[in-house]
């Protein structure tokens, strides 16, 4: 993640800033927080992917389909999406 990025997303969070500026205040802090945010996804990603190494239920589908890719998008694609109880799938 650049800090272009991160810039971008704490503006768009409305983080404090300085008025004069427009620099986000302790941006060396917000930009660990998000390099520390970005490795957890990264990690929840690849045992998303480790959960299905095995799963071979999609390609004995008919048609064929390349299960592990499209097991995994879909999990990915969940990740944050709000269940009906109210919670993060």
């Amino acid at each position: 993640m650049t800090d272009e990025q991160i810039i971008e997303m704490a503006k768009e969070a409305k983080l404090p800033h300085y008025w004069e500026t427009g620099d986000i205040v302790w941006f060396d802090g917000v930009r660990h927080f998000a390099k520390l945010v970005a490795a957890k996804e990264r990690e929840a990603c690849a045992k998303v992917a480790d959960e299905r190494l095995y799963d071979y239920t999609m390609l004995t589908s008919n048609p064929p389909q390349n299960g592990a890719a499209w097991s995994i998008a879909n999990a990915i694609r969940a990740r944050g999406q709000r269940t009906p109880e109210g919670g993060e799938a």
